[in-house]
């Protein structure tokens, strides 16, 4: 049980020692005392997430320490498991907040990691909040709750192990097809490549080069000839012209008897005479070009059609002849070494059926285990919720089967029905926020019995609740805490005078601070609280009266209502 509790610099709490009894303890207070600040510091030390915006405003740090005595068998166990030792059958944990975003814990004065004190939390204190009832208002979130009631969270950890290994199966599987296409479309891409540049049979890098030149050549071979057979009939003659040659010859012989006579006609002779043997050396070599071509039309289509093909290769792998003839090299080399991931596929889809199986055996052992829970916690939840003073409420589980899920094959339903003849229908829809209190605390009642959970909070049950529904959640609430402890923040004197520790948070503003202080009260100021609850500010007499009426003959009603 939480024996006390330490709170320092946390909001508008500057420093608070709230003793808890046993059994039932209240928290009453105006609106915006800081009650929510308390339940903070209550999940603070139990290892929840805490804002740093909590710490007092110019504090470097808030505190809070709480102190556990007659631990149970669960929380022995969970601190042995950690390592944590633990004398005289006590506990005490701290958690320090820091305004700069930090935190530390501590567990009987040694640092300790927040997850050890969350475990070890989750033994000692059901917290249940301002907004838990929610979760009734979101039907994903009620498999959980009969997950919770039949401590099924091993075999469902179990089968999310299952599921998880399949789904990773599967991911993988699907990842190697990918890559097994992949690699098919290379390999593919490699044999055409090599298919291709092998049927060219490709004699070195510079054979367009070499073919080119001769193509170009032979293409133009006749016009050639005739250009070459034209020019030295011009320069050497025929059998039916005379040649520059000769011409020149001819002119040297008219010129040379008058050498003597002109001045300067030596000179020009001298340069026919070398003009001849110029125009004489090209005739040959015009000769002998004309008669190294040979016309082969056969060569000539062969060279078209080569040329043609290396000219497309280059094209369509978009690189020189050179590069193609060093990819082929490499990619010949890598087509004999490529493998594929067929083997692989083949050996993971037999184990994604063996898991398929596997994992569709437990979720079926998981869906009948909930169905089998559903009916039991149904039938609980209906007794808690009789006494509640919800007798006409008939309350059921829908549970349909559908696709594998990391949560099984289920999604169920808590359906209800308030008046009697009408059929259950969804509780998101038609339940009020007092019913869903009352069904929200018979259901925290009837896990609470299963879980051993030695301290429960409730965060204003009371929501939407009043009159006799109020009276008897108040006395359900002191019920509960004949087995285990109870602390309860409330604004109803019918759950508050139900308490046997009073406990009254009160904000006060001073010295241009505000401030909110803790006080255990005893009789008369208990009398002078409730009356507060019941007639606000103006307190009178007869509200005072009232008030000590209530306080004095709590015991009378809630044996009334518990023999009923």
């Amino acid at each position: 049980m939480l024996s006390e509790l330490y709170i320092e610099n946390l909001a508008v709490i500057q420093k608070a020692e709230i003793p808890f009894t046993e059994s039932f303890n209240v928290f009453t207070g105006e609106t915006g005392a800081g009650k929510s600040i308390l339940i903070n510091g209550i999940n603070a030390v139990l290892g929840k997430r805490i804002s740093k915006d909590i710490v007092r405003s110019g504090c470097e740090k808030a505190t809070v320490t709480a102190m556990f005595r007659r631990l149970t068998e669960n929380t022995v166990a969970k601190l042995a498991e950690l390592g944590i030792s633990c004398e005289d059958d006590e506990l005490m944990i701290t958690r320090e907040i820091y305004a700069d975003g930090g935190s530390t814990a501590r567990i009987n004065s040694k640092t300790a990691p927040i997850s050890a004190v969350r475990e070890i939390g989750e033994t000692l204190i059901d917290v249940h909040g301002q907004h838990d009832n929610r979760i009734l208002m979101y039907p994903e979130k009620h498999v959980d709750i009969v997950d919770s009631y039949a401590d099924l969270g091993g075999y469902l950890a179990d089968y999310q192990s299952s599921f998880k290994e399949l789904q990773g199966t599967a991911r993988k599987i699907k990842q190697l097809a990918v890559m097994e296409q992949e690699k098919q479309q290379r390999a593919e891409y490699l044999e055409q490549f090599i298919a291709d540049v092998g049927a060219l049979e490709i004699e070195d890098e510079n054979e367009d080069t070499a073919v080119e030149n001769e193509f170009a050549v032979a293409n133009n071979s006749s016009a050639l000839a005739e250009a070459l057979s034209r020019s030295h009939i011009i320069l050497c003659g025929d059998e039916n012209s005379t040649g520059m040659t000769e011409a020149a010859d001819t002119a040297i012989g008219e010129l040379a008897d008058y050498s003597d006579i002109l001045p300067g006609l030596s000179q020009l002779i001298s340069r026919l005479e070398s003009a001849k043997i110029e125009l004489a050396d090209i005739g040959d070599e015009l000769s002998r070009l004309l008669d190294g071509i040979d016309i082969d039309e056969q060569r000539l289509e062969y060279l078209s059609d080569r040329r043609e093909k290396l000219h497309n290769i280059k094209k369509r792998y978009s690189c020189t002849l050179g590069e193609i003839l060093s990819r082929y090299s490499e990619y010949t080399k890598e087509s004999g070494e490529i493998a594929g991931y067929s083997k692989e596929i083949e050996q993971l889809g037999e184990r994604k059926n063996q898991l398929l199986a596997e994992v569709s055996e437990k979720a079926e052992k998981l869906s009948e285990m909930r169905r089998e829970a559903a009916e039991r916690l149904t039938e609980k939840i209906s007794e808690e919720l009789k006494f509640l003073d919800m007798p006409n409420v008939k309350i059921v589980f829908d549970c349909q089967k559908g696709k594998l899920t990391s949560m099984g094959m289920d999604t169920m339903e808590l359906l209800i029905s308030v008046n009697a003849g009408e059929p259950p229908k969804p509780i998101a829809k038609i339940a009020s926020g007092g019913e869903l209190s009352r069904i929200m605390l018979a259901i925290k009642n009837v896990i609470a019995e299963k879980e051993d959970i030695p301290t429960m909070i409730f965060d204003e049950v009371d929501t939407g609740v009043s009159g006799r529904a109020a009276q008897k959640i108040g006395v359900k609430l002191r019920q509960v805490s004949k087995t285990r402890q109870v602390l309860c923040v409330t604004h109803l004197s019918q759950i508050a005078v139900m308490g046997d520790n009073h406990l009254l948070i009160e904000k006060t503003n001073r010295d241009g601070g505000t401030y909110t202080s803790v006080t255990r009260l005893d009789k008369e100021q208990r009398v002078a609280e409730i009356a507060r609850i019941l007639g606000g500010e103006h307190i009178t007499q007869t509200t005072l009266d009232n008030a000590a009426e209530q306080l004095a003959g709590q015991e009378k009603i809630y044996n009334e209502i518990l023999n009923k």
